[in-house]
């Protein structure tokens, strides 16, 4: 076999508790765009929700209720509640070119940080939540030298 392999990343998903208010977080507070927001009845009204950046249309995250498949059983999805609500289940960069202003911008909107921006090695970096308990962060990477 010879040539370049050619995968991109097209989504990720989040765990989340409530996929209306994840959907109105991501929406409303983050500025993402909905992506598909499509219920398949013959899989039990299973909801496939997906939300994106703004100028990124080839990359989505779904935004996954713990209490649809592929969670089975009910042991498994309060595992998964809880350590979404602990901030250890998932975890997602954001990137910005001015992270001060878009920190302003977000606590405007009602984001609350558990860490403002800091300076470290690679940039600088702010972390915050979704109502589920996902973590955030948001960076602004240092340049990169020549």
């Amino acid at each position: 076999m010879t040539g370049e392999i050619m995968i991109r990343i097209a989504s990720a998903h989040l765990w989340v508790h409530d996929q209306d208010e994840a959907l109105a977080f991501y929406v409303d507070k983050l500025g993402m765009e909905v992506r598909a927001d499509v219920t398949v009845p013959e899989m039990g009204d299973f909801r496939w929700l997906a939300v994106g950046p703004a100028g990124q249309p080839d990359v989505s995250i779904v935004l996954m209720a713990v209490t649809s498949p592929p969670i089975p059983d009910t042991a498994t999805a309060a595992q998964v509640l809880d350590l979404v609500g602990k901030g250890q289940a998932n975890g997602v960069f954001l990137t910005t070119d001015d992270i001060w202003v878009d920190y302003e911008r977000l606590i405007a909107r009602g984001v609350e940080f558990i860490e403002p921006p800091e300076n470290r090695f690679y940039g600088i970096d702010a972390g915050f939540r979704d109502p589920s308990g996902n973590h955030l962060r948001l960076t602004q990477p240092a340049p990169v030298p020549a």
